[in-house]
């Protein structure tokens, strides 16, 4: 009997442990490697992605499917050699389940192919040359891509009887790629375009805009990155150009939710084409902006903190979606198709590109209760990137 009873005893204790195995498996946290611009120029995207991304963790739980989720932040200065670095770090050393973040482009394009060799979603949350999610199947994108804005602004200037626009772009990927498809959307509508290109590293916007002035177009389209849009205004303003009858148009960026305030008056002459505004007008987006600026000590959020949130949004629901199973394989398949109502309006992941579908709303810059809100005046519905759209 005493033989029974420790076979017995030993048989239920095996039984025990092998029950929690699964439990133990699931129980490993899901590490989300953050890659930002924390400090340098574009230190301000950082600051949104970072705030918006902790917000999200802070409104839905840190737990899913049973995996407690784990932000690791990591500074890469928008140098691309230390995105690639701090991203090697992260899959091999704290084996992240998934990268997120990326900034400028040159940041996602450096850390592509270690996504694609290593199998981990990365999640471009504010990046938006459209070749991007083409250089690895790994790649989802939750902020916008520059020819989805880009066309509807190009479509929009014909409709309004413009002839001769000059583009005064930064030139690096997102501004080729707006000056590209300006150019192409506005010229098959029967207009003429011509081409400026702006440095990216230290940029001085006056020579550019003087040839502006001298050249006397109807208008001029302007794309820069965020966190410019204020130096670009202050020389556009010293140049005449705001009395000058030529029209401002531009991508969101320029009048960009984080630093409009601080642009005063001239903003006011600026049409400009975006994804998200923060003054968007939806319950979600009320709840988002009021949220966020109670965690933040009054900080208005931006499309890169719209970004941010969606991106979270994504791994969460994808994480689900898998039952924690969390690969790299089973996590993309999960993304791909998702779609939720955002704080910008509805949004989906498109299955073939991986890209975000999304209205482009055009705005006009007007003085609120003593505040500069980006209002939006027309809606083109569930736009993709025509850059990728099928022949």
């Amino acid at each position: 009997m005493q033989r029974r009873s420790l076979l017995l005893g030993a048989v239920l204790a095996a039984s025990t442990a092998l029950a929690g195995l699964p439990a133990m498996a699931q129980a490993e946290p899901f590490k989300v490697g953050l890659i930002l611009p924390m400090t340098g120029p574009f230190a301000s995207t950082g600051r949104q992605i970072e705030a918006a991304a902790k917000l999200y963790i802070a409104e839905h739980g840190d737990e899913v499917a049973g995996r407690r989720i784990e932000l690791i932040v990591k500074d890469d200065a928008s140098v691309a050699d230390t995105t690639k670095r701090l991203a090697q770090e992260l899959i091999v050393r704290d084996k992240v389940g998934a990268l997120a973040g990326f900034g400028l482009t040159p940041l996602a394009m450096a850390t592509a192919p270690l996504s694609t060799r290593a199998k981990v979603p990365t999640v471009v949350m504010a990046a938006a040359t459209s070749s991007i999610t083409e250089t690895s199947p790994y790649v989802v994108r939750t902020s916008y891509t520059t020819p989805q804005v880009t066309s509807k602004i190009a479509e929009w200037a014909a409709t309004e009887g413009m002839k001769r626009v000059v583009t005064v772009v930064s030139d690096y990927g997102p501004g080729i790629d707006a000056e590209k498809t300006f150019t192409e959307v506005f010229t098959t509508a029967g207009g003429t375009v011509e081409n400026l290109r702006v440095p990216l590293q230290n940029p001085d916007f006056s020579p550019f805009l003087q040839k502006v002035a001298d050249s006397k177009p109807d208008a001029i389209f302007a794309f820069a990155p965020s966190g410019v849009g204020a130096q670009f205004m202050k020389q556009f303003v010293e140049r005449g150009l705001d009395k000058s009858g030529i029209r401002l148009l531009a991508d969101g960026g320029i009048t960009d939710d984080d630093i409009l305030n601080g642009m005063g008056d001239p903003a006011l002459v600026a049409i400009t084409g975006f994804h998200y505004s923060a003054a968007h007008d939806s319950p979600a987006n009320s709840a988002f902006v009021e949220a966020f600026q109670k965690a933040n000590n009054g900080m208005r959020p931006n499309f890169m903190a719209v970004g941010g949130y969606d991106g979270m949004h994504a791994i969460y629901a994808a994480l689900e979606k898998t039952g924690g199973e969390g690969s790299g394989d089973a996590m993309i398949e999960a993304m791909k198709g998702l779609s939720w109502e955002s704080p910008r309006g509805p949004v989906s992941i498109d299955p073939e590109t991986r890209d975000i579908v999304q209205n482009v709303y055009l705005r006009r810059v007007e003085r609120r209760d003593g505040q500069l809100w980006n209002v939006e005046f027309e809606t083109f519905e569930a736009v993709k990137d025509p850059a990728k759209a099928a022949p």
